[in-house]
């Protein structure tokens, strides 16, 4: 039970640390009390988003900061105890949305986007996986035509930087899905990203290739971690084993800080939490491919279990009551629009995404910390960054050169 390194966290970003460590050579144990792919990972949109070039920014203006008091919105509402407690990172996070600071923070982000599709690719050549691809691209669907081409010098500049789109006209739109209901003014499909249909399944393809690669799978509580004499790293599996290693990565997404933090080492995590319900086919009526609903907020996505539909974010801690008020909003919006059928799940799923003030993920060496590693604060793109984030981590560990400057990640910006 020993290895060079144990990885915390087998969700995308665990996986992906796993797989690219081993690569290097590294004996490698990935443990979760959980099997892979089961947490925040599962319950997405699907979307590896190479578009996303840009993280997702605190609107600040006025009409939106106004709606959003009364917590009413499909896109965004919020735990009124846990926002209060959150008042200081969100202010940050306020800030860091301005147009100079997310000029700078976007040119940093789009330096691991823009390897997200070919990192993905590798590994799902490699697992075998090529068949959980639902298609290529989705739309973003706008009501009016203000709003539409408002959207259209956003995708004409992302052009600039190599993201490809095409612009649809309303009648556009009713051509390529008939199914939907009413008018829309019309839609950009994004052409470049790739939609998965089981996020939780691409997860599991990944830890069955690192296993078929001599990985170790483990069930266990991660926060059994501790450090051991001689520079060594301990933690219990379920089975009642101890893993031993030099170096250990926490990838525990929004519990990451609080392992970490008994290490002297936290950071400003906002929880973002989001819902998800899938719905039967309506006979006869399909939808092709994945819609984002851009007024409010909503994806409905075609998936191996029936059309999910996913909301945007709660502002809520971890462990905070469920309130399915968001997705129930979401689905009487959506319902009037797109062939939903019966729900297929007795209750929503709900997981939480790990957002950072500064809209960066976090990883790198947790600093005054020996052999402590950590990759997390992904926010809407753990999915999408996982791989590229394995890639980086597992050269900086191993003391080779990374692809990309990976300074602006460094986990010594907090704390």
């Amino acid at each position: 039970m020993t290895h060079d390194t144990i990885v915390l966290g087998a969700g995308m970003v665990g996986v992906g640390c796993a797989l690219h460590l081993q690569a290097r050579g590294q004996a490698v144990a990935l443990l979760d009390r959980r099997a892979p792919g089961l947490e925040t990972s599962y319950g997405n949109a699907g979307i590896i988003q190479r578009e996303a070039i840009e993280p997702y920014a605190l609107p600040r203006g006025l009409s939106f900061l106004l709606s959003g008091v009364t917590n009413r919105r499909v896109d965004v509402r919020y735990n009124a105890a846990d926002a209060a407690r959150m008042l200081g990172p969100l202010w940050s996070y306020y800030r860091n949305s301005a147009p100079a600071p997310l000029q700078k923070i976007a040119a940093e982000y789009e330096t691991l986007i823009a390897l997200s599709l070919e990192t993905h690719q590798q590994l799902m050549h490699d697992a075998g996986a090529n068949d959980l691809i639902g298609g290529q691209g989705y739309l973003m669907l706008f009501r009016t035509e203000r709003e539409l081409h408002s959207f259209h010098a956003v995708a004409d500049q992302r052009a600039t930087q190599g993201v490809n789109h095409i612009k649809l006209s309303s009648a556009d739109v009713a051509q390529e899905e008939p199914s939907l209901k009413g008018r829309f003014a019309g839609a950009v499909r994004w052409t470049d990203p790739v939609a998965i249909r089981s996020p939780g399944d691409l997860v599991q393809r990944y830890a069955q290739l690192f296993e078929q690669r001599g990985g170790a799978v483990h069930l266990g509580e991660a926060m059994t971690l501790r450090r051991a004499d001689a520079g060594t790293w301990q933690v219990d599996t379920a089975s009642g084993h101890t893993l031993r290693a030099r170096q250990v990565v926490v990838a525990l997404g929004p519990w990451t800080t609080q392992l970490t933090s008994r290490f002297g080492y936290t950071a400003p995590v906002i929880p973002k939490r989001g819902y998800h319900m899938h719905y039967a086919p309506v006979p006869g009526q399909p939808l092709n491919c994945t819609v984002i609903d851009a007024e409010y907020g909503y994806v409905i996505a075609p998936m191996k279990k029936g059309l999910r539909l996913t909301t945007g974010a709660e502002l809520a801690n971890v462990d905070a009551p469920r309130n399915t008020a968001q997705i129930e909003a979401a689905e009487h919006i959506a319902r009037q629009s797109f062939p939903l059928g019966q729900r297929v799940e007795p209750e929503p799923w709900m997981g939480t995404r790990p957002c950072m003030p500064d809209m960066k993920p976090v990883f790198g060496a947790v600093p005054e910390v020996p052999g402590l590693w950590c990759a997390f604060g992904h926010g809407h793109q753990g999915f999408t960054l996982g791989p590229v984030t394995g890639e980086l981590l597992a050269a900086m560990m191993t003391g080779a050169v990374p692809r990309v400057d990976v300074r602006p990640f460094s986990p010594g910006r907090f704390g």
